[in-house]
């Protein structure tokens, strides 16, 4: 609820947007209870039926107290992952709360949703185990890409399973109100993370070129021409973690090219999302930058470093993609030249892709009105 990821915090709001339509559907009235960790920022959101609980790693180990306790107080749990955090490609350390979570749910005896989300890698063979013996027992299985599904699959899952996409193309936000120009306005997004090399600061990522020369060599571009108005867009705000921190290197880019334009600090993801879908077209490498210009019918280049790009839009038939593990800088920048110069017809293919991905995120909806209900008749 105050991550200064606003990619995650997208996926709580957008979420909660959603439960809020299944719960008006079952019936019910909602209160929601927000578990995960606590960044510095001030929260998202305050309304009566929001709380939020700050996790510690203690709590996932204190016997029935900490985290238990709070599941304990819930009807129906749903488990979002983080988005792609139900892997252990992220460390041991990562994996095990996220499986901790799954097992004191279902320790408690509460339905357990997992709710829309890449499921996997798992590179371990006891991590796969692991995690097939929890996946069994939920109620409700949800992915947000085809890849994630064949996962599952050739993981040995042969239950019910939904293939949704991710939440926060239902993030609410409102259309940005712009003066008018005659400039196409072409808003990127630069990963503070890939800029600096990762959490190794050397290429952690296996990307195949420098990311910050390509994205220098963009802007240098850019700036040659004059019909163009850049906006430099950051994603994640991390003012104390500088090797994440978007507006940082964004900072950094816009006194090298003083002709671009530095979105400001955004207080939670729906300021973000409003901003973004005032531009033209738009570039980025944090996926859910490139979520909030999708779903707001901006055409987008995703700049993919992993698998969850490729998986997300094409399973809703987007394949307009960067694949900077795969593609050579003159690759990208000719991408990026292609899809700019294409984006009136890019704008319908997004708009029908859009189309999608919400009908896929309505039989998730219908699935936890089920669930709702019957949660409120056992009760």
């Amino acid at each position: 609820m105050n991550s200064d990821n606003l990619g995650v915090g997208a996926l709580t709001l957008a979420h909660i947007a959603i439960l809020e339509e299944a719960a008006k559907a079952a019936g019910v009235e909602p209160h929601f209870l927000i578990i995960g960790w606590d960044d510095a920022r001030a929260k998202y959101m305050k309304r009566d039926n929001v709380e939020v609980a700050a996790l510690r790693m203690k709590d996932f180990v204190k016997p029935r107290s900490g985290l238990y306790n709070l599941l304990r107080d819930c009807d129906v749990v749903l488990d979002i992952g983080a988005g792609d955090s139900f892997a252990d490609i992220y460390g041991v350390k990562r994996f095990s709360t996220m499986l901790a979570s799954k097992i004191l749910t279902l320790l408690a005896r509460r339905p357990l949703v997992l709710s829309p989300q890449t499921i996997g890698p798992f590179q371990r063979g006891w991590v796969r185990r692991a995690s097939l013996a929890v996946i069994r027992r939920a109620t409700v299985v949800s992915t947000r890409d085809d890849l994630s599904t064949k996962f599952l699959r050739d993981l040995g899952y042969q239950g019910y399973l939904i293939e949704a996409t991710d939440v926060a193309l239902r993030l609410p936000y409102e259309k940005a109100d712009l003066p008018s120009s005659d400039k196409l306005r072409v808003g990127i997004n630069v990963s503070g993370l890939l800029f600096n090399g990762g959490y190794t600061k050397n290429n952690m990522f296996g990307l195949r070129d420098s990311y910050s020369e390509v994205i220098r060599t963009l802007l240098f571009l850019l700036s040659e021409r004059g019909d163009i108005e850049v906006h430099l867009v950051p994603h994640v705000i991390a003012e104390d973690f500088e090797v994440e921190d978007d507006h940082r290197v964004g900072q950094k880019l816009a006194d090298e090219f003083p002709f671009v334009k530095l979105a400001p600090k955004f207080n939670d993801p729906s300021e973000a999302k409003s901003y973004i879908s005032g531009m033209d077209f738009f570039v980025g490498a944090r996926m859910h930058a490139c979520i909030a210009a999708f779903s707001s019918g901006v055409p987008v280049l995703p700049m993919a470093y992993s698998r969850k790009f490729k998986g997300l839009f094409g399973t809703l038939g987007y394949d307009t993609l960067a694949d900077c593990q795969s593609d050579d800088a003159v690759t990208i920048l000719r991408k990026f030249e292609t899809a700019l110069n294409d984006h009136v017809a890019l704008k319908a293919k997004t708009e029908s892709c859009l189309q999608i991905g919400l009908e896929r995120l309505k039989v998730y909806e219908t699935a936890v009105t089920g669930i709702l209900q019957n949660a409120a008749r056992t009760k």
